[in-house]
């Protein structure tokens, strides 16, 4: 019994000192009201259940870590300001956003504070070309991975529709119908026509306007490049107008907030994408990523959703990289981070060197029919699988990040 009661003992102290320990501050910068208020508060769950479970084995570099927070509202301004906020609060290091142009406009001012940011929902694609520096990470996916998957299974099962977007007038916006228009071949605006609606701040005359359009043109695809509350207040209107029975509704980016928001009923058939769902663990084979679902299960009394994920995969990330550089140090961290490759949630990612893209999987999903979402013990069984594509397959190359850094006057290596 005296070895097992020493390594208890030895376990146990370490814990404590490590406890007792200075606590290592990460900061998240993320949107408690808003328009995508839902997707910030998953990211908050997320965050602090990696927190948990790292302290509860000792901490990074024998260090508790804590989380401190503060609210963008999504919008841009607010947003460097928390950086500046969470800096002097003695943050090592930032992650968060749900809005594309808060995570720009944060990693840059991260940069002149020398801390590293991670993008957890930042989808356009200048997040990492045309805005991209060494200081910002993303871990989902770009606006371009999305329209690689969800355009390839368009093409294959839709060839040759008419297409309508109506689309939120800011980065994310403008990158996600860029992209989608490339791989879909409909950039022709006079067949496939699309609106424009403000970012934050649409009023619900806005999208109802936008809509009668829709309805009044000849399109066999609708394709929403919304998100959060704003593509929910639109798939209702949609509805009423009977679109979601003429239309293929098509969404680039989709969470298991928003259909849980606009109701399995409304949403039901819909298409887009997804980095991750609650579902592959089981699919990709991960144990890990399946512990995780059954924690967040357990702990919030609903399944996580890619935005949870995100955030959880930032915190074990940079712990993992602090642990390896055996360092807080931005220029020790991202040398560790570079090039990474590992598995946690899912199959093989891995952090690209020369744009810092986290290189992963991406899902094409449907909307289940709600008969088959109530089978669910939270009845959260939202997405069918479609289609799949390997990160390699999806990301840009480097010859097209170099040619779009290039088209901006902008240098090929990251400084």
């Amino acid at each position: 019994m005296i070895r097992p009661l020493l390594a208890l003992a030895l376990y146990l102290g370490t814990t404590v000192a490590a406890l007792a320990a200075e606590p290592v501050t990460l900061g998240l910068n993320y949107p408690r009201t808003g328009s995508y208020k839902e997707e910030g508060l998953a990211q908050m769950r997320g965050a602090l259940l990696a927190i948990d479970e790292i302290n509860e084995k000792g901490g990074v570099l024998g260090r508790p870590l804590r989380l401190a927070s503060h609210n963008t509202a999504s919008i841009p301004e607010r947003a460097v300001a928390n950086v500046d906020k969470l800096a002097d609060e003695g943050a090592v290091m930032l992650f968060g956003g749900a809005s594309s142009a808060v995570a720009i406009a944060a990693g840059k001012r991260a940069k002149e504070r020398g801390l590293l940011y991670f993008g957890t929902l930042t989808y356009s694609n200048d997040t990492t070309g045309k805005d991209g520096h060494r200081y910002q990470f993303r871990e989902c996916n770009s606006a371009w991975m999305s329209a690689k998957v969800l355009g390839q299974y368009l093409n294959q099962h839709m060839p040759n529709k008419r297409y309508f977007y109506i689309t939120s007038d800011y980065t994310w916006g403008h990158t996600s119908e860029s992209s989608l228009r490339q791989t879909t071949n409909s950039q022709d605006s006079s067949r496939h026509p699309g609106i424009k609606v403000q970012f934050p701040g649409a009023r619900l005359s806005d999208y109802r306007d936008a809509l009668a359009q829709a309805a009044s043109s000849q399109a066999e695809v609708l394709a929403l490049v919304l998100f959060g509350d704003d593509l929910v207040r639109a798939m209702r209107i949609a509805d009423e107008l009977g679109l979601t029975e003429r239309m293929q509704i098509a969404v680039p980016n989709l969470t298991l907030s928003m259909v849980e928001q606009a109701g399995p009923d409304i949403m039901q058939g819909v298409l887009g994408t997804e980095p991750w769902t609650w579902r592959v663990p089981a699919l990709e084979g991960s144990e890990r990523g399946q512990a995780f679902v059954e924690a967040f299960d357990a702990r919030y009394q609903t399944h996580p959703s890619s935005s949870a994920a995100s955030a959880y995969s930032i915190v074990h990330q940079w712990a993992e990289a602090a642990t390896r550089a055996r360092s807080f140090n931005s220029e020790a961290l991202i040398a560790a981070l570079e090039d990474y490759r590992y598995r946690l949630l899912k199959d093989e990612q891995y952090w690209r060197r020369f744009d810092h893209q986290n290189v992963q999987t991406i899902y094409a999903v449907r909307v289940k029919p709600r008969e088959d979402v109530l089978k669910d013990r939270f009845k959260q069984d939202y997405f069918e699988i479609v289609h799949r594509l390997s990160g390699e397959q999806a990301a840009p190359t480097l010859a097209q990040w170099q040619q779009e850094r290039q088209s901006a006057g902008l240098s090929t290596k990251l400084e």
